[in-house]
C-alpha cells in the first residue's frame, strides 16, 4: 500500500489541468456560439478553456450555465474593456 505522504508518484494526488486558448475574436460572430459550445463539449473534465473576446458575452454565459448546469466552472481572469478573459472548467 502506498503512502501519499511519501510517495512521488501518487495516483491520489491531483495533477493539474490542461488548458486550452479560445479566442472568439477570430470566429465569425454568426459563428461563435456553435464554435463554443462544440468545444467545451470536447473538454474532459478537470480540462479547462481559456475563452478570449472583445465584450463581455453575459447572454452566452447564462446559455451555458443552462446547458451545463455544474458540469461547468465559470471564472473571469480579466475584465477590461475590450478584453475579456474567462476561463470554463469541466468539472470531475
Amino acid at each position: 500500500m502506498s503512502d501519499c505522504s511519501t510517495s512521488s508518484d501518487c495516483s491520489c494526488a491531483t495533477a493539474p489541468s490542461t488548458v486550452y486558448g479560445f479566442d472568439a475574436r477570430g470566429v465569425a460572430r454568426r459563428f461563435r456560439h456553435a464554435a463554443i459550445f462544440g468545444a467545451l463539449d470536447s473538454l474532459l473534465p478537470g480540462e479547462t478553456m481559456r475563452f478570449l473576446n472583445d465584450h463581455d458575452p453575459l447572454p452566452l454565459l447564462a446559455q451555458l450555465r443552462e446547458y451545463f448546469g455544474s458540469r461547468l466552472d465559470i471564472a473571469y481572469v480579466a475584465r477590461d474593456p475590450g478584453a475579456i478573459v474567462i476561463d470554463f472548467t469541466i468539472a470531475h
